[in-house]
């Protein structure tokens, strides 16, 4: 902690030459993507994608897990999306799940999530999807074909937000799910006409 603590109390000073990037800040924002990731410290989406400040809203969680819109309940995830559609304008939401999930896992696993009974409620809103897999062990420790199928689900449920499907119909939002593997650093991006993921 005390490493973290003295770098953000020297990042004004390690930023200095791009000072007036960072000023404009203060006018708003622009960004124009939405990415949504796992809560993983394994997961830095601006190291994995290279992004600038300013360039990618962030919405992370455990599991990258987004719940089915329910327009009376109160979700962070349902404010932050429409307000990236509604608001920022996004042309692009990424979905990206990883490698070695730990939500994913819990499920895939079956594993006994009575002592977390936060963490049970909030992974409960995966298992629908998965459960053509689940009660099938994983076949190795990246859970590849189980985040690949929760990656896809994820992104069927965000057309069910009225905002997303709202920009999709207009032509102004594209959708696209990725797959990062944590070992290696590669990233797969799914195909929906074929329903796989690839290296590009």
């Amino acid at each position: 902690m005390k490493r973290l603590l003295t770098n953000a109390r020297n990042f004004r000073h390690r930023i200095a030459p791009e000072s007036e990037t960072f000023r404009r800040f203060a006018a708003g924002q622009t960004p124009g993507t939405l990415f949504i990731s796992c809560s993983d410290s394994r997961v830095i989406p601006a190291l994995i994608t290279g992004a600038v400040p300013g360039e990618v809203f962030e919405l992370r969680n455990a599991g990258n897990i987004i719940p089915p819109y329910e327009a009376k309940r109160e979700c962070a995830e349902a404010a932050t999306i429409e307000y990236a559609v509604e608001v920022l304008k996004v042309h692009d939401i990424v979905v990206c799940g990883h490698s070695h999930c730990g939500a994913v896992g819990a499920l895939a696993n079956d594993q006994d999530l009575t002592g977390l009974p936060g963490v049970a409620q909030w992974v409960a809103f995966a298992r629908p999807a998965l459960a053509p897999v689940l009660g099938t062990p994983p076949d190795d420790a990246t859970l590849a074909r189980y985040v690949q199928l929760h990656v896809t689900a994820q992104l069927a449920t965000l057309r069910g937000y009225p905002a997303v499907r709202a920009a999709l119909d207009a032509g102004r939002l594209k959708l696209h799910g990725w797959y990062y593997r944590v070992d290696t650093a590669e990233v797969l991006e799914l195909d929906e006409t074929q329903g796989v993921f690839h290296r590009n």
